[in-house]
């Protein structure tokens, strides 16, 4: 197919796409799952802001969570027999109250005043990041229902759940096995809770599921080649390459800089 009779394409399905947007959000899914995929974590931090500036918030969102939780899908089974179910569905408890909250604000800010928010947490998450911090105590009830209530607010709000949940169980006294697998099936369910969310708010519609299968063979490359870059590449490098991209997005992300765009 030519370039031209792929626009074409394009068009009819997406009419009215500013399609140099549409390239930009490509690419910035790329990097993404490039980053996801060697160091598990740096997705939506780097994706979030970028696609939100180019497009907006809410579509970024969105996207990602479309393009992610599909893409991950395949590594649910096997979680499933590894982890700790209880465990899990008692975060997901406090997700269950934290997303509709997340998604509320994503739904009614304006998209100027969520990119603010936005870029400022990718920036604090980073920090946190960074920090090497972890939870070295065991899991209690109470602490992780209020993780999961945290990790779905930022889920909601902009698909970030990731770091409050994986400090809270990497450095506990569970089996790694069990993390990874606690984590898998954690973020499948929370998708699943935010998707339904999203749906009810008017968030995911059928655009977004169209512009997501366009965006989505960017973020598949991106995780292909990253998970094979691990055991190639220096780890510590690439988490440094990692930590300077999602400060990048946090940056161009701010409303700060549109007009110098």
């Amino acid at each position: 197919m030519s370039l031209e009779n792929l626009l074409d394409t394009l068009n009819a399905w997406l009419p009215g796409q500013n399609w140099s947007q549409v390239a930009f959000v490509f690419a910035a899914a790329t990097v993404a799952g490039l980053a996801r995929g060697f160091s598990g974590f740096g997705g939506a931090l780097i994706f979030v802001p970028l696609a939100g500036a180019a497009m907006s918030p809410k579509i970024a969102s969105a996207l990602l969570l479309l393009i992610d939780g599909t893409m991950t899908l395949g590594m649910v089974p096997a979680g499933w027999k590894r982890a700790n179910r209880r465990e899990v569905g008692t975060m997901l408890i406090g997700a269950l109250f934290g997303v509709p909250l997340g998604t509320a604000l994503l739904a009614l800010a304006s998209p100027i005043t969520l990119r603010w928010i936005i870029s400022i947490v990718v920036l604090l998450l980073l920090a946190f990041l960074m920090s090497g911090w972890r939870y070295h105590g065991r899991p209690k009830v109470p602490l992780t229902i209020g993780v999961g209530w945290l990790a779905g607010l930022f889920g909601g709000a902009a698909q970030m759940s990731g770091p409050p949940v994986v400090a809270y169980w990497l450095g506990g006294a569970i089996p790694p096995q069990t993390v990874r697998a606690n984590l898998v099936v954690y973020f499948a369910l929370a998708t699943v809770i935010s998707a339904t969310s999203y749906i009810v708010s008017g968030i995911l519609t059928l655009e977004v599921v169209l512009l997501a299968a366009v965006i989505a063979p960017g973020y598949g490359a991106g995780l292909y080649l990253g998970s094979h870059l691990f055991g190639i590449a220096s780890e510590t490098t690439f988490r440094r390459i990692c930590f300077g991209l999602i400060a990048m997005a946090g940056l161009i992300g701010l409303p700060l800089f549109d007009a110098w765009r």
